[in-house]
C-alpha cells in the first residue's frame, strides 16, 4: 500500500527539522564512504524478474479480496516457485467472513533458531494490476528464493507472501501480516528482525519527480525519484535494523536513502511491517516511496510497462547481499 502521510504540521515541525539536521550530517558522512559495487555470488536475473511480474499482473481476474479463486491461484504460483528452491514451503491459512485466505511461507537455513522475515503482500487494491503495488515486492521474494538456495546462512530466513494487506482489511487483524506476526509472538519464536518489501519498481530521473510529506525533506533527499528508501522508526536502533541498513547501503547496488520516521508521520507504517512493530519485533520497510513518486498508485495505470526492471533488480541484489552478510 505504501505510506500515506497523516501529519499535524504546526506543533511538530521543529522536531522534524531537528531530525533533518542530524540526518543531513549522517548523509554527509556516509557520502565519504567507499562506493565500490559489491559483487553478488548469485545475481538477480532480469528475465526471471520479468517472468514473475508478468505472471502476477497478467491474470484473468484482479488479485483482490473479492476474487478468492484468483488469489488462491496466485498463492499456488508463489508456493510452487518457493517449493522449487526452499528447505520447506507451507500455506498459513485463516478464515475471514467464511472464506479461506492464505499466506505463503518458505524457509532457508532451517538449522538456525533465530530467524529473519522478509515479507511482501500479493493482493491488490480494487480492480487493477498492481504492478508496483505490490507485484514488485512479491517478485523480489520469488527471485530471492532462487538466490538463497544452497547459501550458508547465519539465520533462518523466512520469505512470507501475505494476503489481505489492502483495504478493506488494512489496519485490521485480518491482514496476513498480522496473522503471521501474532503467530510468531504467540509461539515465542526468536525473531532477529523483519523487512517489508513494498513497491520497489518505480524510478524517475527528472527533476520534480519526487514529492515528500514535508517539502523541507527535498533539501536532504533532492527532488528526483531516483533512489530506494529504507524506512525505520525514528528511534529504531535495534541491531537488525542498523545492520540490515548498513549492509544494504554498503552493497552499493543502487542509490539508497534512509528515512528515520518520527512517530507523528503515521503513514510510514502503511505496510506489513506495522504488524511486526505492534508485536515489538524490529522491522523496516524497503520502498520507492509509493505515491510520493508513483502517481499510478492504486490506479488502473499501475501496470508492468511503468516499471524500471533494471533498478528493481538491483534492489533485489541489495536485499540478498544484506541477508547473506548479516551477523
Amino acid at each position: 500500500m505504501g505510506f500515506k502521510n497523516i501529519i499535524k504540521p504546526a506543533k511538530k515541525k521543529l522536531i522534524l527539522f531537528v531530525g533533518l539536521f542530524f540526518a543531513g550530517i549522517l548523509l554527509f558522512i556516509s557520502g565519504k564512504e567507499d562506493k565500490t559495487v559489491k559483487k553478488s555470488p548469485v545475481p538477480a536475473d532480469t528475465e526471471q524478474v520479468k517472468k514473475h511480474l508478468t505472471a502476477l499482473t497478467q491474470t484473468q481476474e484482479f488479485r483482490n479480496h473479492k476474487n478468492i479463486d484468483q488469489l488462491n491461484a496466485v498463492a499456488d504460483y508463489i508456493h510452487q516457485t518457493f517449493e522449487t528452491y526452499s528447505d520447506s514451503t507451507v500455506f498459513q491459512e485463516y478464515q475471514v467472513d467464511g472464506k479461506v485466505y492464505k499466506n505463503v511461507i518458505c524457509s532457508f537455513g532451517t538449522e538456525n533458531s533465530k530467524r529473519i522475515i522478509i515479507g511482501a503482500h500479493y493482493d491488490v487494491c480494487g480492480d487493477q494490476q498492481g504492478a508496483d503495488d505490490n507485484a514488485t515486492g512479491v517478485t523480489a521474494l520469488l527471485e530471492l528464493s532462487r538466490m538463497l538456495k544452497g547459501q550458508k546462512l547465519d539465520y533462518r530466513i523466512d520469505l512470507v507472501a501475505y494476503t489481505l494487506e489492502e483495504p478493506p482489511y488494512f489496519r485490521t487483524e485480518n491482514m496476513g501480516s498480522y496473522i503471521h506476526a501474532k503467530y510468531l509472538k504467540d509461539n515465542k519464536i526468536d525473531v532477529y528482525g523483519m523487512a517489508s518489501v513494498e513497491m520497489i519498481g518505480y524510478f524517475k530521473d527528472e527533476k520534480g519527480s519526487q514529492d515528500f510529506p514535508v517539502g523541507a525533506l527535498s533539501w536532504i533527499y533532492g527532488n528526483k525519484g531516483d533512489f530506494i528508501t529504507l524506512v525505520k522508526k525514528f528511534s529504531g536502533a535495534e541491531p537488525f535494523v542498523r545492520n540490515f541498513i548498513d549492509h544494504f547501503k554498503d552493497s552499493n547496488q543502487i542509490k539508497t536513502e534512509t528515512f528515520p520516521a518520527p512517530g507523528f508521520v503515521k503513514g510510514v507504517d502503511f505496510s506489513d511491517h506495522l504488524n511486526y512493530w505492534k508485536f515489538d519485533f524490529p522491522a523496516l520497510m524497503i520502498t520507492d516511496t509509493s505515491f510520493f513518486r508513483n502517481k499510478n498508485y492504486h490506479q488502473t495505470t499501475d501496470t508492468l510497462e511503468t516499471l524500471d526492471i533494471n533498478r528493481m533488480t538491483k534492489v533485489i541484489d541489495a536485499i540478498f547481499l544484506s541477508i547473506i552478510h548479516l551477523k
